[in-house]
């Protein structure tokens, strides 16, 4: 493949925008070369500047669940644009919106709608520190809401070290509200409580970690949660900015049944347009201004586009769609599987519906922990041959990969087919 007008694109990028992209993963830091630039996509593919095309497992990270460009979602984005772009003013799309949403998730009985996922859980922290009158966060080493300070926290020497920012321009302040846990280790959680009994406003968590590839839960990892919470009178939030609709009708929540105060959400309840939403009980939603004294406000918050898009995706994500996805991502993983156990392969592999990561180490991958002894170098080489090949995954081993009902049983049989003797070669 020739990636020339890539190059150059990316050289002209570099000398307008910082490292030549708007959102850092996009630079290829961690792999190494040049990332491919999307000229267009359709269904399951790409195309890049190059007309390279691929079998695309980012998804946008993870909106694009019907597959790229849509007809359905892309007539109600038409409809709508014929009759203004924004107003800054209440529409009935907006409720709409919220009704669906509701409809779905088992907790969500009142929606704000933001502009992002970050959106979503600045706000969804804000609210609950708001609520409790406390200051401190619990969250979890990899997982990532967002970058809002309090979230750009790595953790210390140990689980009831005190966290330090990670990131310059997050002040030790902020850091020094946000306490760190270890995901599936409801030990490291209950110690905290303890420690700071009166001090805890709340704790949120991905449901699924999908940033350090995707990492379910363990069995009563969430009910652990939700009982040591409602102990100390703290908040569980949940971030479903990535779980939310994708790995079930009313995602994380309707999955595993348990119950939070507080949600977040983004990605495919736009369509790929750029929305998000926080959402919980009525009872907590209501001290948001102006039924409370919580403030919170976007201009372009429920702009009529991506409320069109997200509505449209909403609608046709039913019980016989998850069906679908959940086989395609079963059929991924007993094809990959079959070949790691052939070849016995030093590989591990995570599934949640259609969610889903290799990883480059023996598993079983339960934390942020277990990924210590990644193969970083074998995965870099892996990842370039599969773009070689015309297959796109994130450029990071600590990134989940999305299928979509876009992708056939043919494009899903080829990809096995490459990564089998990509795989034959690096080991």
């Amino acid at each position: 493949m020739s990636f020339y007008r890539s190059q150059s694109h990316f050289e002209t990028a570099k000398r307008y925008i910082p490292g030549g992209v708007n959102s850092p993963v996009r630079a290829f830091k961690s792999v190494g070369g040049t990332p491919p630039f999307i000229r267009r996509a359709e269904g399951a593919q790409v195309w890049d500047e190059d007309n390279n095309r691929y079998i695309d497992f980012v998804g946008s990270w993870g909106p694009m669940i019907l597959g790229h460009a849509h007809p359905a979602v892309l007539e109600a984005v038409r409809e709508s644009m014929s009759n203004g772009l924004s107003f800054g003013a209440p529409t009935t799309l907006e409720t709409e919106l919220a009704k669906e949403i509701i409809r779905r998730v088992p907790a969500a009985e009142m929606v704000r709608l933001v502009n992002s996922g970050t959106e979503a859980t600045m706000s969804a922290i804000r609210l609950a520190r708001g609520i409790t009158g406390r200051d401190k966060i619990i969250k979890f080493t990899g997982s990532y809401h967002g970058h809002a300070d309090a979230f750009l926290i790595a953790a210390g020497s140990g689980a009831l070290t005190m966290g330090v920012p990670n990131s310059p321009g997050v002040t030790k302040a902020a850091a020094a509200d946000t306490l760190l846990a270890q995901f599936n280790n409801f030990e490291s959680v209950k110690s905290l409580f303890e420690n700071n009994p009166s001090q805890i406003a709340a704790l949120i968590v991905e449901p699924v970690n999908g940033n350090t590839g995707t990492i379910p839960p363990a069995d009563g990892f969430l009910e652990k949660l939700r009982a040591i919470c409602t102990e100390y009178k703290a908040l569980l939030i949940y971030d479903e900015v990535m779980t939310g609709f994708r790995i079930a009708r009313g995602g994380a929540n309707e999955k595993y049944g348990v119950q939070p105060d507080l949600l977040t959400f983004g990605k495919v309840m736009g369509g790929g347009m750029p929305i998000g939403a926080y959402a919980g009980k009525k009872q907590f939603m209501e001290y948001i201004a102006p039924a409370g004294p919580v403030y919170q406000a976007g201009t372009l918050s429920g702009n009529p586009l991506a409320v069109s898009a997200g509505l449209a995706t909403l609608k046709l994500l039913e019980e016989k769609t998850y069906q679908k996805l959940e086989e395609a991502g079963a059929f991924l993983e007993n094809e990959i599987q079959q070949r790691i156990n052939h070849y016995q392969w030093p590989l591990s592999q995570n599934r949640v519906g259609s969610m889903f990561t290799l990883f480059f180490t023996l598993g079983p991958i339960r934390s942020t922990e277990d990924l210590a002894n990644v193969d970083l170098l074998r995965f870099n080489k892996f990842f370039h041959a599969l773009l070689e090949n015309g297959i796109y995954i994130a450029p990071s081993q600590y990134e989940a990969a999305f299928l979509s009902t876009a992708h056939s049983k043919k494009d899903i049989s080829r990809t096995v087919e490459i990564m089998e003797k990509i795989l034959q070669k690096l080991f």
